[in-house]
Formats: structure tokens, C-alpha cells, sequence
């Protein structure tokens, strides 16, 4: 089951008795869901993944549980155990577990034969499982976008900087090679310089890209070339409850050092954490921010 996408993004219904938990990862948007949460009243649990999340103890504040990576398997009868009615998925994991280091509750055996599928095939495919196998167990899983829609990209220019016709071209070449490697489940991002894609989004993430990307400015076809755009977009029929698109001060930051004239994100699709900084960084570089509207070119 994935969201809908016809209306704007609107907060669940959580009643004043329901628990939240909080698988985090790693970034700034699992502490953005935690302050909404804290802010409207909840004392939620945090299960920060060890190696990614970033909390701290504050038991006024949150609960808070450190579980490796490995281990997220037995967790559910922890989040039954505390009272969870909604979960949500929020941040990154930087390394996916080797699926024979997994360790899973004797009940999640039934499971296994979708996992072992999922794990050999994209992000997408395996936490449309995850979650799957979460709303079997009676927890709705929450998108971070329904707490925190303030975070979502909004369509148009947010920058003082503005495309040119050919920085235009540029994204129309990266959005149909991010929206290529995302029927794939591969990834979520392109780059495009010249009027074509140079650069896809693999497994090492955004910053992996913009990175080689840096690399690839001192030789072969792009030696000399300027400019260049940073596409990012939703899989198409991604799994909106987890993993939609992000970038941030980070992103614009190694966008700038990779010589790139701007960044696109999908409107509506896409979370611009730190927005405020982000749009500042972007124009203290001189580049362009953009938020397409949703959909567009599918």
C-alpha cells in the first residue's frame, strides 16, 4: 500500500492515548519528528539504530532505546510490550547488514521468504515489507511526512538564484535518468551537465554521487564543462511512509564544491531539512533551489 498523493499531506489522527515509536536513523529528520511529537505532547520512543542516530538520553523528553542494526528483528515484541500504536521510519542507514548477520523474533519466520526477496532487490522493495510486516502486527506506520510537512519542498523557486535555459535542459536530462534508476529501485537522483546525465544516484547515496561527481570534473567529457543540476524525485509508486527524498545544507554545500549551477527536488515529494540555512547556503554559493511540481515527466 503506498500514499496517495492527490491532496496535501495531512497529520494522522493520533489521540492523546496512542504511543509513537521512532525507528531512527541517521540525519536530522528523525530529531525534526521527535521535537513535533515532543511539541504536541507525546512522550515518544526513540529506538535510535546504533551507528546512525544521533539522541542523546532525555527521559522528559523521549524514551529512548539503542538496537544495532542486526537486531531490528526481535524489536516487536519490545514496541508491543510498550503500548506502540504508530510507527514511523525516519533517517538513513548507511550500511545494509549482511542478511545472514540478521537476527529475527522466532514469529518473523514466516516472513523470512519475503525478506530474503526484499533484500536482494531495492530500498523500496524491502520497506514496503518492513512495513508490511509492522501493519501485520497491528502498529500503523506513520509517514515522517504526515508529522512534519512544514518539511516538505514546496513547488517553485526558493533561491535568489535562477535557472537558465540551459540549466533547464539539465533537468529535464537528470529527472528522466532519476526517475529511470527509480522504476529500478536503484536510487533517487541524477546529474546532469550539458544537457545530459552524467551521474547516477547508486548505493553510496547522494553524497557518494556529488562526490564522484567532483571527481569527474578534471578529466574525460566533462573536463571543462561548468554548471551542471542536481535532480532528486520519488521512485515512482515508491513507498511514501519511508525514505522520500532529503537534502539539506550538506547537500548544497557539496553540490557547490562539485561545481553545480543548482539543485531540483520534487515539490511535495521531498524534504529540504534545515530549510532556512539550506536556502542561504544556496544563495551565499550562488546557486539555484528549485521544487518541480509533483509528477512531473513520470
Amino acid at each position: 500500500m503506498t500514499t496517495a498523493w492527490n491532496d496535501e499531506p495531512r497529520r494522522p489522527a493520533i489521540g492523546a492515548g496512542d504511543r509513537i515509536a521512532i525507528i531512527a536513523g541517521s540525519g536530522r529528520l528523525p530529531e525534526d519528528v521527535v521535537e513535533a511529537l515532543v511539541g504536541a505532547g507525546h512522550r515518544p520512543l526513540v529506538v535510535g539504530i546504533e551507528g546512525e542516530a544521533a539522541f542523546a538520553e532525555a527521559p522528559d523528553r523521549y524514551e529512548l532505546l539503542h538496537v544495532p542494526a542486526q537486531r531490528l528483528g526481535l524489536l516487536m515484541p519490545t514496541l508491543k510490550r510498550h503500548g506502540v500504536t504508530h510507527l514511523v521510519l525516519s533517517g538513513g542507514v548507511s550500511v545494509r547488514p549482511p542478511l545472514g548477520s540478521l537476527r529475527f523474533h522466532p514469529a518473523f519466520l514466516l516472513h523470512l521468504p519475503r525478506l530474503v526477496t526484499a533484500y536482494a532487490r531495492g530500498d523500496d522493495a524491502l520497506l514496503r515489507m518492513l512495513v508490511g510486516y509492522v501493519e501485520a502486527n497491528g502498529i500503523r506506520v506513520v509517514g515522517a511526512h504526515e508529522l512534519v510537512p512544514e518539511l516538505l519542498a514546496p513547488e517553485g523557486l526558493l533561491s535568489k538564484a535562477k535557472p537558465t535555459r540551459g540549466d533547464e535542459k539539465d533537468i529535464v536530462a537528470a529527472l528522466a535518468a532519476a526517475r529511470a534508476i527509480g522504476r529500478l529501485d536503484i536510487g533517487q537522483a541524477a546529474i546532469a551537465i550539458g544537457g545530459r546525465a552524467v551521474a547516477l544516484e547508486g548505493i553510496e547515496g547522494t553524497d557518494g554521487l556529488l562526490a564522484r561527481t567532483k571527481e569527474l570534473r578534471s578529466h574525460g567529457r566533462l573536463a571543462g564543462k561548468g554548471r551542471g543540476v542536481l535532480v532528486k524525485c520519488a521512485k515512482p509508486g515508491q513507498e511514501a511512509r519511508a525514505d522520500l527524498p532529503t537534502i539539506g545544507p550538506q547537500t548544497v554545500t557539496a553540490a557547490h564544491g562539485a561545481g553545480l549551477a543548482g539543485i531540483a527536488v520534487e515539490a511535495g515529494l521531498s524534504f529540504i531539512l534545515a530549510s532556512a540555512e539550506t536556502v542561504s547556503l544556496a544563495d551565499r554559493h550562488g546557486l539555484f533551489l528549485l521544487g518541480f511540481a509533483r509528477g512531473r515527466e513520470q
